[in-house]
Formats: C-alpha cells, sequence, structure tokens
C-alpha cells in the first residue's frame, strides 16, 4: 500500500513538473513570439504605417511586389512605369527629368498581368492626379489562360493584403520567418552594415556590368531554344492559311485587365502603352499562324488604347533593333544603351512630340 502511495504520489508529482514545464515553455514561446512580433511591427519592413508624405522605407528585399506597395503609398511620385523585366531597365530619373515628373518604376520580375493589374490598381487609388503610366505589354497577355486563377501567380510570393486599402490585415500576415529576415536586413541598413537592395524610387540595373557583355555567351542564351543555332528570321511564305473558325476562336481575356486598369486613371493622365523590344527570336515567326494571333492580340491593344486615350509605342516586331543579337543578353532583356533608346522615344512622346522616324518603332495614336 506504501508502495502504492509512493508511486502515485510521484506519478502526481511528475504531472505537475510537465505542467510546470509546459507553462514555461508556452510564455516563453509566447514573450518570444511577442518580441519579434514588436521587432518587426517597430522596423515594419513593407511600409504598412506608410503614408502620403511620409517617406517608404529602404527597400531591402528583390521581391519587387512586397517593397512596391509603400513606394506608392509614400506619395512621392505622381508617374510610374508598369510591367515585367522587359521594362525594368528603365530609368525613373532619366524619365522625371525629361518629363518634368516623379517617376518610379514598379516592373516586377514575371509580374503575371493580374499583378501588374494590382499595382496599377493600388497606383491609382492612391495618387490623386498622376501625371504619367507607362505600361508594358509583353506576349504572355495574348495567352487565351492569362486571366485563369493558374495563371494569375507565379512561384514568387505575392501578397494581394499590401493591395488593399484595409492595413488592419497586413500585420498577422507578417508574423514569420521571411518578414523578420527583412526587418533584420533593415535594421543592419540603419546601423550602415548593408546597402538598399533597390533603389528608393524602385530602380534597379539587374543584368550584368555592361564592361562584362559577351557577345558569344550571350548568343548561347539567344539561341539555346533554337538548338544552338540562330532561328530563321525570315517571314514563313506563304503565310500560314488559318481558318475562320479558328481566328473567330482566338481569345485575350487578360485584355480586359488592361483596358480596366487604364480606365481606372483621371482624363488628364497621360497613358503610354509600350510593347517592348525583345529579341526577335522569341517573337512567333512572321506568317506563322502564331504570328497572326499575336497580330490580332495586337489590333485588340490598338483598339483598347485608342478607347483609353493612349499612345502605343510597338518595338515587338522583327527590326534592325530586335534583330541584332548584340543588343541583349537573352531573348527578353536588352542592353542598357537600349533602355536609353527607349527612354528617349518615350519622352518624346509623352512630351506630345512626333514620333521619332525609327523603322524600329511604331506608334500609334496621339496624346489629346
Amino acid at each position: 500500500m506504501a508502495s502504492e502511495r509512493r508511486t502515485g504520489a510521484d506519478s502526481t508529482g511528475a504531472q505537475q513538473d510537465w505542467r510546470g514545464w509546459g507553462r514555461a515553455f508556452a510564455l516563453a514561446a509566447l514573450t518570444l513570439t511577442a518580441l519579434l512580433f514588436g521587432f518587426i511591427v517597430a522596423l515594419d519592413p513593407y511600409g504598412v504605417r506608410v503614408q502620403a508624405g511620409q517617406p517608404a522605407r529602404p527597400l531591402m528585399d528583390l521581391n519587387q511586389r512586397f517593397m512596391y506597395p509603400q513606394i506608392i503609398k509614400s506619395g512621392a511620385f505622381d508617374s510610374a512605369v508598369i510591367g515585367t523585366s522587359t521594362l525594368r531597365l528603365l530609368d525613373p530619373a532619366i524619365l522625371s527629368t525629361g518629363l518634368s515628373a516623379r517617376f518610379a518604376n514598379l516592373g516586377m520580375n514575371a509580374a503575371t498581368p493580374w499583378e501588374q493589374a494590382q499595382i496599377a490598381g493600388l497606383f491609382a487609388r492612391q495618387v490623386a492626379t498622376p501625371k504619367f503610366v507607362i505600361w508594358g505589354i509583353d506576349q504572355n497577355w495574348c495567352e487565351p489562360d492569362a486571366a485563369s486563377e493558374a495563371r494569375r501567380l507565379t512561384p514568387r510570393p505575392f501578397p494581394p493584403w499590401l493591395y488593399d486599402d484595409n492595413a488592419w490585415n497586413d500585420w498577422p500576415k507578417q508574423l514569420n520567418f521571411t518578414t523578420l529576415e527583412i526587418a533584420l536586413r533593415l535594421a543592419a541598413h540603419r546601423l550602415g552594415l548593408q546597402p538598399q537592395r533597390l533603389r528608393g524610387d524602385g530602380y534597379e540595373v539587374f543584368t550584368p556590368p555592361e564592361g562584362t557583355y559577351d557577345l558569344a555567351r550571350a548568343r548561347f542564351h539567344l539561341h539555346r531554344g533554337s538548338g544552338g543555332h540562330a532561328p530563321d528570321l525570315t517571314p514563313q511564305s506563304p503565310p500560314v492559311v488559318v481558318a475562320a473558325a479558328e481566328r473567330a476562336s482566338w481569345q485575350f481575356p487578360a485584355l480586359a485587365w488592361l483596358d480596366q486598369g487604364l480606365a481606372a486613371f483621371p482624363a488628364a493622365t497621360r497613358r503610354l502603352i509600350v510593347l517592348p523590344p525583345v529579341h526577335a527570336g522569341a517573337l512567333p515567326r512572321e506568317g506563322s499562324a502564331a504570328w497572326q494571333r499575336f497580330e490580332a492580340c495586337r489590333a485588340q491593344i490598338t483598339a483598347i488604347a485608342a478607347r483609353q486615350h493612349a499612345v502605343i509605342a510597338d518595338y515587338a516586331h522583327p527590326s534592325v533593333l530586335t534583330r541584332e543579337d548584340s543588343n541583349y543578353w537573352d531573348p527578353a532583356h536588352y542592353r542598357l544603351p537600349i533602355a536609353r533608346r527607349i527612354e528617349a522615344d518615350l519622352i518624346a512622346l509623352g512630351r506630345g512630340q512626333a514620333a521619332p522616324v525609327d523603322p524600329a518603332l511604331t506608334v500609334h495614336g496621339a496624346f489629346r
């Protein structure tokens, strides 16, 4: 009996010890969580508290999807470049000087049409009187499933909570190790230990230094999709005959977002649509069914531009610019001198000047 009582007492004591340990562990975990969350809130790496008139936080992450909303909310910029990496080399400082505006480059690597529509919508809602919107439209806008749920996002995380108008739902989403890492980077920057990852207007030269350019290596990337050989860029002759029924079935559902996105801006906003100059080998071959489908998509973009009083700067066709291998790092990314050339074109168009005489550029429309 005594043995049983001792065993029972030992068991009760052990249970009490475990309960005490469990409570201590839970309290320690809650305390640590509160401290880490407080650190995140204090640093505010995504600029949740940023409002018009307040500077954005230093941009410490390369995932622009998390960094750019605070740039918009700061009110420091009245004009924007929107698109993918095909427009990210356009320097907003150069555009700002040329167009007497305050540009931010909000182009996001591999941004889907839906993601671009989100940032365009945020810019339209947050900036009272935008001066210019330059929107790059890649071929992915013309894909038949571009508006499907499966194609709205990429493997890169996207935070829709940073793009709505409710700041209160932003804080719980930030209690994670990724946000903690960005907050630590921001703290290191504040202490002078780490530079900004992106310039305050969103700009970054993400391509290698121009001095390291190697044409042979560039051609390796340019021709990799064609078995290592230069693709045949001559127009297909005669053109492929596309049946009327097939042509009638061509749909470009994502373009509705472009139409709605442009319509959200005030009438005074000057809208420039850019079809970027990807390498000619990355375009469908002229005369092919794919090319004719792209032309049909281009026609719809032109109709949207006319409806929304936008000007189109179209480089997405075979030309001296797009056929020349030495203008490119890879099929999608041109070099910095080409970016400077595009900036000059867009500045001229934005000023309402006559379109530059350049066979590489086709212009549709004019500002009112």
